[in-house]
């Protein structure tokens, strides 16, 4: 296939920064096959230097700024875009991209797909009437919905009344090459002095913003700690990431009299290698659709303590490959962490189960595989219309 005739698909974005589902994006983009599809991508806001994990030259990446704009200058500017792009499938994700589904059937691109990746942070729940009104309101200009869990395809199917069939479900997938268990345990990456001997390393990894809780986490840590013991001297927590509340949150870390204890490296480019030296791997989200980086901590063999929400059920089995506690119950992870620590069999058996887990349903090569499906669905059906 020539590369003027590749079908083009137009990915549309809240911004591109580091986060999950820019991650799955980016590996969307590099791992499809580059003699099938060509890419672009349309940041409603902006985006970081995150842009240069894309390998594909070939990909070009557009801001509007819509905070600085204004919507009409937004949607003015999808429409050109389109117009100028002609892209075969506009795929959009999550509620800041229903602005780009008018102004691509206004341009004329054949094929819309509409991706749902996480609870708004004004919707954790679902419960608002407003967001579901307005994917009700765009709904006719979707040929397919893509949800990265079961109860986001729920929410379209119940709550938004979208008919089941223009619903496709493609959990992510986790690079199980990249992010695998250590055959020896390195912690080169930490501080010099800030591990004990024979430490155990909790550890967390996202954007560091409200619904992502980690509040809570520096909080049952301090709790750990203060309750004495083994445990007390030899636990570390180490929360990689960057955002609004970094600054608070080391803040309260160093109120709780925790600082020397906890660790805040801020973004990395080794994020694999950061989570080989972990023993626990916590994401205590107030809402998640499925999370990437708990899909990481799977492959590279850590037990897994996280929320009972959103995705989170569908990767954490109970008891198997990790546990569950109720978003802000500061005295249950508290205490599910003193479990882990006291019995380092159980914490070994939970992470080979969740590196086994990983491997057998959440294979990047499986996503891959479920996404260009859908792809060339709707590229076949535009070349048997013409």
């Amino acid at each position: 296939m020539s590369h003027e005739v590749r079908p083009l698909i137009l990915h549309v974005i809240h911004h591109l920064v580091t986060g999950g589902m820019e991650n799955g994006l980016v590996n969307l983009i590099n791992h499809l096959p580059e003699s099938r599809f060509r890419h672009a991508v349309a940041c409603v806001e902006d985006f970081s230097d995150f842009r240069l994990r894309l390998t594909r030259v070939d990909t070009p990446v557009v801001a509007f700024h819509r905070s600085r704009t204004g919507i009409w200058r937004l949607r003015q500017g999808l429409y050109r875009l389109c117009r100028q792009m002609k892209p075969t499938i506009v795929h959009s994700r999550n509620q800041s991209g229903l602005d780009a589904l008018l102004p691509a059937r206004l341009a004329g691109v054949p094929h819309c797909i509409h991706g749902e990746h996480g609870w708004d942070v004004s919707d954790l729940n679902g419960q608002r009437i407003k967001p579901a009104v307005l994917r009700r309101l765009h709904s006719p200009l979707v040929d397919r919905y893509i949800t990265v869990s079961s109860d986001l395809r729920n929410y379209l199917v119940q709550r938004v009344r979208i008919p089941s069939a223009r619903v496709t479900r493609i959990v992510n997938g986790v690079d199980t090459v990249r992010f695998s268990p250590p055959s020896m345990r390195s912690h080169e990456f930490f501080p010099d002095g800030f591990l004990a001997p024979d430490s155990i390393v909790v550890g967390t990894v996202g954007r560091i913003q409200a619904v992502k809780d980690q509040e809570t986490l520096v909080r049952a840590f301090a709790a750990l700690v203060h309750n004495g013991g083994e445990v007390a001297t030899t636990t570390r927590l180490v929360i990689v990431g960057d955002g609004p509340l970094r600054g608070a949150l080391m803040q309260l870390a160093d109120a709780l009299g925790i600082a020397a204890l906890t660790w805040f490296p801020g973004n990395v480019s080794h994020v694999d290698a950061l989570l080989r030296a972990f023993d626990i791997f916590v994401l205590p989200s107030l809402a998640e659709g499925i999370s990437n980086t708990l899909l990481e901590a799977m492959a590279t063999g850590l037990p897994l303590v996280a929320t009972a929400t959103g995705g989170n059920v569908e990767l954490v089995s109970e008891g198997v490959n990790g546990r569950l506690f109720v978003p802000g119950d500061v005295a249950a992870l508290t205490r599910l962490l003193t479990e882990y620590i006291g019995d380092r069999a159980l914490l070994r058996m939970h992470g080979e189960n969740a590196r086994e887990l990983a491997v057998r349903h959440f294979s990047l090569a499986t996503m891959l595989a479920a996404y260009q499906a859908v792809y060339e669905e709707f590229c076949d059906q535009l070349s048997a219309a013409g």
